[in-house]
C-alpha cells in the first residue's frame, strides 16, 4: 500500500470517529434532555406527645400502638400517691378557714352576749345609785351642810361609774355584733385561698387520668406499666391521621410552577395513583443546606427550598413515610 493510500485510510478514520462521536453526542444530548427530573418528597403528618404534669407510676395504659382513639378517650392511668396526700392537706385547710370564717360571720355564742348583757346591767344599776348618792351629796353641799370634798368624791364615783356603763355597753354591742368587717373580710380571703388550692391540687389529680385530645392514631408508647415517669414526660404520641401533608425538598430552578396556593401533582408509588396536592409552606433551608453550583466557577449557586403541600381531597390509605414523587 502506498504512502498516500495509508494517509487516506487514516484520515477516513479520523472523520469516521469524529462523526461517531457527534452522532452519539447528538443523541445523548437529546436523550438526557427528555429524561424528566423527578423530586422525591414523602408524607409526613401532625404528631402531639401525651405527658402529664405530675410525677407517678404508670399503673394502667389502656390502649396500645396503632390503636384509633377520639377525643375523651382515657390513654393512661398514673398512680400519683404524693398528689392524693396533698389533697387531703388542701381540703384540710379549706375546711378549716371555713369554719373560722363560718365564726367570724356568726359573731359570739349566745352565752357570751347575754353574760355581756348581764354585765352592762349590773353596770347601769350602779351607775343610777351612784348619780342619786351624788344628786343627794350635791343638795346638801347646796345646804351647806356637806363639805365640797364629799361632794368631789361623790362626783367622781359617779363618773367612774359612768365609764364603766358605758365600757360594759360597748361590750355587749361588739358580742351582738360579732368579728369587725376587716376581720370578716379577711376569714373570707383565707377561704377563697384555701379553695384556690383545692382547685389547684385537684387540676394534678386530673392529670393522673391521661385523656385524648385529639382525634388520631398512636404511633408510639414509651413507658411500660410500672415504671416511673417524671413530671412533662411523653407517655405515648398520636398521630393527627386528619391532618397530612407531603414535604419535598425543591432546587430553586426547579421551583417554575410552584407556589403558595398553587396546585401540584405528586405520584405515590404504593399505590400506582397520582394525587393532587396545595402548597402551603415554602422556605429556604438556609446556607448549610444542600445547594448545586451552576459552574465550576459559577455565576451564582441553586438554593433548596422546602415546599409543603397537603392533599386536595382526602386519600384513602395514605400513611406518613410513604414517598411522594413530583416529574418536572
Amino acid at each position: 500500500m502506498s504512502k498516500k493510500e495509508q494517509h487516506k485510510n487514516i484520515i477516513l478514520a479520523i472523520i469516521g470517529f469524529v462523526a461517531v462521536v457527534v452522532i452519539v453526542a447528538v443523541i445523548g444530548f437529546f436523550a438526557i434532555d427528555r429524561i424528566p427530573e423527578e423530586i422525591q418528597g414523602e408524607v409526613e403528618v401532625t404528631e402531639y406527645r401525651v405527658s402529664s404534669k405530675v410525677p407517678g407510676r404508670i399503673l394502667e395504659l389502656r390502649v396500645k400502638e396503632g390503636d384509633y382513639v377520639h377525643v375523651g378517650d382515657t390513654l393512661a392511668i398514673l398512680d400519683a400517691p404524693d398528689v392524693v396526700a396533698k389533697q387531703q392537706q388542701a381540703q384540710s385547710a379549706e375546711d378549716a378557714a371555713a369554719a373560722m370564717s363560718q365564726m367570724a360571720q356568726n359573731g359570739a355564742r349566745r352565752e357570751q352576749i347575754q353574760g355581756a348583757y348581764q354585765l352592762w346591767q349590773q353596770a347601769k344599776a350602779g351607775l343610777e345609785i351612784a348619780k342619786k348618792s351624788y344628786d343627794r351629796v350635791q343638795r346638801l353641799y347646796d345646804e351647806g351642810v356637806m363639805s365640797a370634798q364629799k361632794r368631789d368624791e361623790a362626783y367622781a364615783q359617779y363618773k367612774a361609774r359612768e365609764a364603766q356603763e358605758l365600757a360594759a355597753k360597748s361590750q355587749y354591742d361588739m358580742a351582738v355584733e360579732g368579728a369587725r368587717r376587716e376581720e370578716k373580710a379577711a376569714a373570707a380571703a383565707q377561704v377563697a385561698r384555701a379553695r384556690g388550692a383545692v382547685a389547684e391540687v385537684n387540676s394534678y389529680i386530673n392529670e393522673t387520668v391521661q385523656v385524648a385530645q385529639m382525634e388520631g392514631e398512636v404511633s408510639e408508647v414509651f413507658p411500660k406499666v410500672g415504671e416511673l415517669v417524671g413530671t412533662g414526660s411523653p407517655i405515648m404520641s398520636i398521630a393527627v391521621m386528619s391532618d397530612m401533608w407531603g414535604v419535598f425538598n425543591v432546587r430553586e430552578d426547579q421551583l417554575e410552577g410552584m407556589s403558595v396556593g398553587s396546585e401540584i401533582t405528586a405520584f405515590v408509588p404504593a399505590f400506582k395513583k397520582d394525587v393532587k396536592m396545595k402548597v402551603f409552606f415554602m422556605k429556604d433551608q438556609g446556607s448549610y443546606a444542600v445547594w448545586k453550583a451552576t459552574k465550576t466557577v459559577g455565576q451564582y449557586d441553586l438554593k433548596t427550598f422546602e415546599v409543603k403541600a397537603r392533599p386536595t381531597e382526602k386519600f384513602e390509605g395514605l400513611r406518613p413515610g410513604m414517598s411522594l414523587i413530583i416529574q418536572k
